[in-house]
């Protein structure tokens, strides 16, 4: 049954539609609404703006943010601690229900205007997951794509960015690696659009009813544990040999 499931939610993101995902009952307890980057429009992002609520991010996989640079901004903040003893002050160590963030910088298109309406989300998304393409397909030099992504896109933006784990579910269990290693699964440039869905009572939406609306709008409402066991089934469950991520000793949260 887990992997009719799954394979159905496989066959939904190859035709662009949404799947919804619910992470853990041990975890964020949050389910996320999820397309491929690459069939991103403003409906799509009015669709997430109204039904879900949440954050809408980007997720970017670890062969692209290598070559590219794309930075984690746990990283960042930890750099900068010295000129701004702020950061130091603001590290995340008191979360329940992770150890590492997945966020990263924050971007728009060179042709968006405010970069905030749901046509410059999607314009900024769309070609993002080109560059992804670009980045894992391409053979050129790594400071020839910066050159590029510098020269589609500038930030800090609209677009918020997460950085996937280097061996995706086998490393970390959060939406960004179950999202990011569906639309891998399913053939798709590796970079799915994400956000929470919130309820009315001010908390995240509870699972019942996130369930019930995929059951409402014919959409596929998968469980982590699904994800993580049809991953395990076709990558053998060991994390791939990656290279070392974050700031060591920062401890980091997060999507």
């Amino acid at each position: 049954m887990t992997q009719t499931e799954v394979e159905r939610a496989l066959a939904a993101l190859g035709r662009g539609e949404f799947v919804l995902v619910y992470d853990s009952d041990r975890r964020e307890r949050e389910t996320d609404l999820v397309i491929p980057s690459e069939f991103v429009s403003f409906e799509a992002i009015r669709r997430m703006r109204q039904d879900g609520g949440g954050l809408i991010c980007t997720t970017v996989p670890a062969p692209a943010w290598s070559r590219l640079g794309i930075p984690f901004l746990a990283d960042l903040f930890h750099e900068g601690r010295e000129r701004h003893p702020l950061l130091a002050e603001l590290v995340p160590d008191d979360i329940p229900y992770d150890t590492k963030s997945a966020f990263a910088i924050t971007i728009n298109h060179r042709k968006t205007f405010t970069g905030i309406t749901d046509r410059d989300r999607a314009l900024t998304i769309s070609n993002f997951a080109q560059m992804v393409r670009e980045a894992i397909g391409s053979e050129g030099p790594d400071e020839e794509l910066r050159r590029t992504f510098g020269q589609l896109f500038r930030a800090p933006g609209h677009v918020t960015l997460l950085n996937a784990s280097d061996g995706l579910l086998s490393v970390r269990s959060g939406h960004t690696e179950m999202a990011t290693a569906l639309v891998q699964s399913a053939g798709l440039i590796p970079s799915a659009t994400i956000c929470e869905m919130m309820g009315d009572d001010g908390r995240a939406l509870a699972k019942e009813l996130a369930a019930g609306y995929a059951r409402d709008n014919g959409l596929v409402f998968l469980e982590g544990a699904q994800v993580k066991e049809f991953w395990d089934s076709i990558s053998g469950g060991a994390p791939a040999n990656a290279r070392a991520r974050g700031t060591a000793g920062v401890i980091q949260n997060g999507r």
